[in-house]
């Protein structure tokens, strides 16, 4: 009777494994699919056969195409990921070594990242609920960060602050999505060499240091 119940905890362990193990690699596909072909290739069957899963388990796992593309774009919430401790810890300077280290890393993260890059397209180019809610979400995320961080610092400049800092992130996302689709050459600066980047990062630190004195 033990062995049997023992067998029995042992087959469903494994069975979750392998939906976890399933689900993984249809939300890979997704990915895989999305960086070499675009959003519009987001098909079952093409999926199904990226993944090497029958289609039929996308029903399984996620109710549907809508419910496992709707899992991958959470999946993909860079800024969900801040830690609450790791925001408490730069208080002191308003926030200003956080935001440029967040400006950076976020530069250098769409850059390295196809799957990103086609997301951003994917968000300007098709309204979706799950796109809609993944802006809402980084909007909440982004509000908590400016509260807690820079209103207090900046006090009656804080919306001041926060249209430099909205012009940045559009801008950094702007010249890397350039970059990567249509040629490199923005204002001379060619973003995809080592030289044209690191001119791009220290005009981060140096509209953060203005925006930091000034404001």
């Amino acid at each position: 009777m033990i062995e049997k119940c023992t067998m029995e905890r042992k087959s469903a362990a494994g069975s979750i494994r392998n939906k976890e193990r399933s689900k993984k690699k249809f939300l890979d596909a997704v990915g895989k699919i999305l960086r070499t072909k675009g959003y519009t290739a987001l098909k079952v069957n093409s999926i199904a056969a990226t993944a090497g899963v029958d289609k039929k388990m996308i029903y399984s796992y996620f109710g549907g195409i809508d419910g496992l593309i709707d899992e991958y774009i959470r999946s993909q919430d860079y800024w969900s990921k801040i830690e609450t401790e790791e925001l408490k810890s730069h208080l002191d300077d308003g926030g200003k070594s956080f935001m440029e280290n967040m400006f950076l890393s976020q530069f250098e993260y769409v850059y390295s990242s196809k799957e990103a890059q086609k997301l951003l397209l994917w968000r300007l180019s098709e309204s979706r609920k799950s796109l809609k809610r993944l802006t809402e979400t980084q909007e909440k995320n982004g509000e908590y960060i400016f509260k807690l961080l820079m209103d207090s610092y900046f006090k009656d400049n804080a919306e001041d602050a926060r249209s430099i800092m909205a012009i940045m992130v559009s801008g950094l996302y702007y010249l890397n999505m350039f970059a990567s689709l249509n040629g490199s050459i923005f204002c001379g600066i060619d973003v995809d060499s080592p030289k044209g980047r690191d001119n791009i990062r220290k005009a981060v630190s140096f509209m953060l240091d203005h925006t930091y004195k000034n404001l």
